[in-house]
């Protein structure tokens, strides 16, 4: 097959590793930057052109879009979508899954367990937010924020007052949210691959802090999860629409709460924590979907 991979840069462990992967089994691989790509949208000859050519049709194309880049990515992988290559991650999907806010009402309309999560716009509501999240300390999040960037922990009522107003300053969307003390500065990523969660980490924050994401200094551990927490992480991947992702789960005493879906989960962490081949995972199920002849189901 020929398969592109939509990252801005190819030298990144997650984009080497599937053109890797997928180079072992025979496949052609283009790393294509998506904003080098611009677009004819004719309904009677759609194309892709790529630094000053067409580029031919692609069988499968594997997004790994930066949030910086979330509008004009997806736009590109829709045109590809309109061509007939099958996406590893729909653009719709992707889309959902970076505004924390519609995902987390999604998830929520779907019965899928969440930290208690307070949103609001006028500055007079921020006394009745607070309350509304069981009080502090809270956690205060960009609604854009990615990888740990914009989360800001409040251990004080004065001090989330403090966070949110500063924010609302700079006329960002904020969502306000429970802290999970029992979590300990720990989380669950689940790595979902179709129907299946295929590898596990505990991601624990450094000392001092309690964002366990690896970007900030958080080391990983294989771990053993339940039943269960398979069962909510497939859920929420597949409520969102993604083939690929990244769920993290706090492990609370009322049971396990999806605090974040990720649609393009980085692939250095997990593989070297479990030793587990999940870029082959990837093209593996891109081989099982994208047959001769796949036209993309229908959406918006």
């Amino acid at each position: 097959m020929k398969i592109a991979i939509l990252s801005r840069d190819g030298s990144l462990y997650s984009c080497k590793r599937l053109k890797e992967a997928a180079g072992s089994r025979g496949h052609e691989i283009d790393i294509i930057d998506p904003l080098s790509c611009y677009m004819n949208i004719n309904p009677a000859a759609p194309s892709v052109h790529y630094r000053g050519r067409q580029l031919d049709i692609y069988h499968a194309v594997i997004p790994r879009i930066g949030s910086a880049i979330t509008f004009y990515g997806t736009a590109v992988l829709r045109q590809f979508e309109m061509l007939g290559s099958f996406p590893l991650n729909e653009s719709v999907a992707i889309t959902r899954a970076r505004d924390k806010l519609r995902s987390m009402q999604i998830l929520a309309r779907e019965g899928i367990d969440l930290p208690i999560t307070g949103f609001a716009n006028a500055p007079d509501d921020t006394s009745d937010l607070i309350a509304l999240v069981g009080g502090a300390p809270l956690v205060v999040k960009l609604v854009e924020g990615t990888q740990g960037i914009g989360v800001v922990l409040a251990e004080t009522r004065q001090a989330a007052e403090s966070v949110i107003d500063a924010f609302r300053g700079l006329n960002a969307h904020i969502l306000v949210q429970e802290y999970i003390s029992e979590a300990q500065g720990r989380d669950i990523r689940c790595l979902v691959v179709g129907k299946k969660v295929v590898a596990a980490i505990e991601r624990q924050a450094k000392p001092g802090d309690f964002r366990s994401n690896l970007h900030r200094g958080g080391t990983a551990t294989h771990v053993k999860i339940t039943s269960q927490e398979k069962e909510i992480a497939v859920k929420a991947a597949l409520t969102l629409g993604l083939d690929v992702a990244g769920v993290d789960i706090l492990r609370a005493h009322r049971g396990p709460l999806v605090m974040e879906v990720n649609a393009s989960p980085g692939l250095e962490g997990i593989e070297t924590t479990t030793g587990l081949d999940i870029a082959g995972m990837m093209i593996d199920y891109i081989e099982q979907r994208a047959r001769p002849g796949f036209r993309l189901k229908s959406g918006g």
